[in-house]
């Protein structure tokens, strides 16, 4: 019995106008699902009008000294946010490094997609917005 393969289907946020139809991109398959974790990661709770509760506090630990703790609470939040709010993956590995230089942090997220034995991973330099 196959598995069945599912495509998941997001507007690029980032709202670029296709060149021929100049309607508004759409991600699909693997591109959508990093979207949306990259979105979940750096969306503040309240943000999302009825949903308070969704988000994560990354954001807010940002504007805490550059420290290895900091970078474990991070991890935590992650792990926390997308296994709360993003049904379609399962996460493998986080790993936030704290860059003194940089005044940020160095995050990668690996994740398989449900159904799906290929793992893909995210990364992202977390910093203060100023």
């Amino acid at each position: 019995m196959a598995l069945e393969v599912r495509v998941f289907k997001d507007l690029d946020l980032n709202f670029t106008a296709h060149p021929v139809t100049k309607d508004v991109v759409k991600k699909s398959g693997n591109a959508a699902v990093i979207a949306a974790i990259r979105n979940l990661v750096l969306t503040n709770p309240y943000e999302k009008p009825f949903k308070p509760l969704f988000g994560s506090r990354i954001r807010g630990l940002l504007f805490e000294n550059v420290t290895p703790m900091i970078a474990s609470l991070m991890e935590e939040e992650i792990a926390a946010t997308i296994t709360n709010y993003e049904p379609r993956v399962t996460v493998d590995a986080i790993r936030v490094q704290a860059d003194l230089e940089g005044n940020g942090y160095n995050a990668t997220i690996r994740f398989f997609i449900n159904n799906v034995e290929t793992p893909l991973s995210i990364n992202m330099f977390l910093e203060k917005v100023k």
